[in-house]
C-alpha cells in the first residue's frame, strides 16, 4: 500500500530529515540500481519539502531535507529542466547580509495525477498538479433509469475521461498518473473491481481499461476506493487539513468511510478497511443494496432520506440534498425525517468512533448541503451514545470538496508514485 500524502517516511540518508507530509521512501543506496533509486528518493524529498513547506532557497531545502546543497542543486537544476521547479524573482532572506539565494517553487501544471469518480447518479474528474493546485474539475450527472446501468456509467465515464484527456493535451501538461475511485471493493492489483453492490461495472477490470484507452496509457490505470480518496482530499485540501486522525464518511447512494491513523491511509490487510456501510446497525428491517437487512446505508444513504421525505431524486446527490433543504424549510415532517436521518448518523458514528478513536468527523457528499439539518442530530446522538463520557467527542465537520471530493484525491493519489521516489518525472 502507497501511504497517503501525509505521512512520514524513511529518510534518503543517514541523518536526512524527512519533510512532513512525505511518503515513505524504500531502497538502500548500496542494493542494485541504488544510485537510480537514491536520485528518485532525494529527488522526492526536495518535491515533498516544497510541496508542504511552500517555496525556499537552496540552503534552506538543504534545512529541511537533510541533503547537502550541492545535492539539492543539483536536483533544483534537474527539475528546472523538467519543467517542475522555477526561481521566483524575490530573494529567500531580504535586507539579510550577504548575497541572498533566490527562492525555488513548483512550477504549477507539470505534471499532474489525473483523478475520476464513478459513483450511481454522476461521474466526476479532477485534474491536480504537482503543487496540489486543482486545475481541472467537473462532474456529469448520470441519466440511468434503472439506478446505475454498466452501460450507463460506463458510456458517462469513457465521455468524462475523453474530455478530460483532450483538456490534458490542450493544455500541454505531462501526466503523472490516472486512478478512480468508485464505491465498492478493489483487488490486491488496484486494477480489479471486486464488488459494487450499487453499480453494475462489467468486466473486473473494465473501468481501469477505458480509463487507459482515453490517455493511451495501457496498464496504468489504478482503480481504488472512494471513500479512501475522498479522505485522502479532505485531508489534504478540505475540512481535515491539520488532522492526523480522522474519519471521513461518504454521503451517497452507498456509506463508506476513509480512516486516517497518524496522518496514514489505513486500508486494513486486504484494502478493504472503512466498509462501514454494510455493518449491522441500521433499522433491522431496512434492506439494503447489497440484498441484506439492516446495514447502515439502508437508514442513512441517500435513497433512504428520500424514502422517509417522499422526495424524488433531482441529478446529483449534492443536488438532490439541496431539494430536501428547500422543501424541509416549509414541510414540518420535511423536517422531522432529516433529524430523524441525523439521529440514525450519530448512532453509527458512536460505533465506528468507539473503535477507531478519529479525532475528527468529516461528513461528505448529500450531507453537506443538509448542513445543521443533520449535523446537530448527529451530534447530539454521538455524544449521548459513547461509551463513557470521559471519552473526547470526535467534532464533527462537514467536507469542503463537493462531489469532485473522491476525484480530487484519486488524482492525488496517481501522483504518489512520484512523490515517494517510486517513479520519475514523465
Amino acid at each position: 500500500m502507497a501511504p497517503a500524502p501525509g505521512s512520514s517516511g524513511t529518510p534518503a540518508q543517514p541523518g536526512a530529515a524527512t519533510p512532513p507530509g512525505a511518503p515513505g521512501l524504500p531502497g538502500a543506496p548500496g542494493a542494485p540500481g541504488g544510485a537510480e533509486v537514491l536520485r528518485r528518493r532525494n529527488t522526492a524529498l526536495v518535491l515533498q519539502a516544497l510541496r508542504s513547506g511552500g517555496p525556499a532557497s537552496r540552503a534552506e531545502l538543504a534545512g529541511r531535507t537533510g541533503l547537502a546543497k550541492a545535492t539539492v542543486g543539483v536536483i533544483a537544476a534537474d527539475l528546472t529542466a523538467a519543467g517542475a521547479l522555477r526561481e521566483l524573482s524575490e530573494p529567500a532572506r531580504p535586507g539579510e547580509r550577504g548575497r541572498p539565494g533566490l527562492r525555488l517553487t513548483l512550477e504549477g501544471g507539470r505534471p499532474v495525477g489525473v483523478g475520476f469518480e464513478v459513483n450511481v447518479e454522476y461521474v466526476a474528474a479532477a485534474v491536480v498538479d504537482l503543487a496540489g493546485v486543482t486545475r481541472h474539475a467537473v462532474t456529469r450527472a448520470i441519466a440511468s433509469s434503472d439506478g446505475g446501468g454498466a452501460l450507463d456509467t460506463l458510456e458517462a465515464l469513457r465521455a468524462v475521461a475523453a474530455e478530460t484527456a483532450a483538456w490534458l493535451r490542450a493544455a500541454d501538461l505531462a501526466l503523472a498518473g490516472t486512478t478512480v475511485a468508485l464505491p465498492g471493493l478493489v483487488g490486491d492489483d488496484d486494477r480489479s473491481v471486486r464488488w459494487t453492490p450499487n453499480l453494475r461495472l462489467g468486466a473486473p477490470q473494465a473501468v481501469a481499461e477505458l480509463v487507459d484507452a482515453a490517455f493511451a496509457t495501457p496498464g496504468r490505470t489504478r482503480v481504488s476506493n472512494d471513500a479512501d480518496c475522498a479522505a485522502v482530499a479532505e485531508l489534504r485540501h478540505g475540512s481535515g487539513r491539520g488532522v492526523v486522525h480522522l474519519l471521513y464518511l461518504t454521503g451517497t447512494v452507498g456509506i463508506g468511510a476513509g480512516v486516517i491513523d497518524d496522518g496514514r491511509l489505513v486500508r486494513g490487510g486486504r484494502g478493504f478497511a472503512g466498509e462501514v456501510g454494510h455493518l449491522p446497525i441500521g433499522a433491522p428491517d431496512a434492506v439494503c443494496g447489497c440484498g441484506r437487512t439492516g446495514c447502515w446505508e439502508a437508514s442513512v444513504g441517500l435513497h433512504a432520506l428520500l424514502a422517509a421525505t417522499g422526495l424524488p431524486e433531482r441529478g446529483t446527490p449534492v443536488e438532490t440534498a439541496a431539494s430536501v433543504v428547500a422543501a424541509a424549510a416549509d414541510s414540518a415532517p420535511v423536517r422531522a425525517a432529516v433529524t430523524e436521518l441525523g439521529r440514525r448518523l450519530g448512532r453509527g458514528l458512536a460505533v465506528v468512533s468507539g473503535v477507531l478513536d478519529p479525532r475528527a468527523i468529516v461528513l461528505g457528499g448529500y450531507f453537506v448541503p443538509l448542513g445543521g439539518l443533520v449535523l446537530q442530530p448527529a451530534a447530539a446522538e454521538l455524544t449521548a451514545a459513547l461509551a463513557t463520557s470521559h471519552l473526547a467527542v470526535p467534532e464533527l465537520r462537514l467536507g469542503r470538496l463537493g462531489t469532485e471530493a473522491a476525484a480530487t484525491g484519486a488524482a492525488e493519489r496517481s501522483l504518489e508514485a512520484l512523490l515517494a521516489g517510486a517513479a520519475d518525472l514523465p
